[in-house]
Parts: C-alpha cells; sequence; structure tokens
C-alpha cells in the first residue's frame, strides 16, 4: 500500500487514554518513506476544546474523507509500517498548508 504525505487515514492510535482507531495525517515524506520502515501521523480530532496554536480546524474536512468537522492536533506519533492504515482521502492543498504550519510552530527550530 502507497503511503503518501497529506493522507488522511484511520489507524489504531496511541494516545494519553489509550489505543482508539481513528483518523490521522501522514506527516512524513515520500523520501522517508523510501529510507525508513514507519510512517509519521498527527492525529485528527472532533474535540476542538483548548485549541492552541498548533492545531488546525480542517476547512476541506468533508473533501478528506472525513465524516464530521475536525481539527488537526500536533499529537505526533511514528508507527510501523506494517500497521493497518486505511486511507479514506487527502487533505486539500490549503489545509495541508495550514497542517504543516502548526508543525513549524510545534517543532524546534534547529537552524537556532
Amino acid at each position: 500500500m502507497s503511503i503518501n504525505p497529506g493522507d488522511v487515514v484511520t489507524v489504531d492510535f496511541p494516545g494519553v487514554n489509550g489505543i482508539k482507531r481513528r483518523p490521522a495525517v501522514v506527516l512524513s515524506s515520500v523520501a522517508y518513506h523510501s529510507l525508513r520502515p514507519d510512517v509519521i501521523i498527527g492525529l485528527i480530532t472532533t474535540q476542538s476544546i483548548g485549541l492552541g496554536s498548533t492545531d488546525y480546524p480542517l476547512q476541506d474536512w468533508r473533501l478528506a474523507g472525513l465524516k464530521s468537522a475536525s481539527i488537526f492536533r500536533s499529537f505526533i506519533v511514528t508507527l510501523p509500517r506494517s500497521t493497518n492504515f486505511i486511507v479514506i482521502g487527502h487533505l486539500t492543498e490549503r489545509d495541508w498548508k495550514e497542517v504543516r504550519n502548526c508543525l513549524k510552530i510545534a517543532l524546534a527550530d534547529l537552524d537556532d
């Protein structure tokens, strides 16, 4: 199965309160996938309480294959590629751009 950056998948996502089947977005690059046996994903949730600068309400959630209004949250995990990823859609360019902006805020600037 081909997994691409910006794909929206469902996966058994490990979280604070245990493992739950939920949507996520693929964050890792094609180059990363060619070198590594794993996939980096970020959480997609419907919980809008406590949004911050590293969260983004998806504008085109229906086009991404999601069933209800959803938020990207910079809760990032790495899972083996052997995980049962089910691709349900892909983020639009505007949502993908904003997700990447959230990641820039969330992750340390390595140039400093």
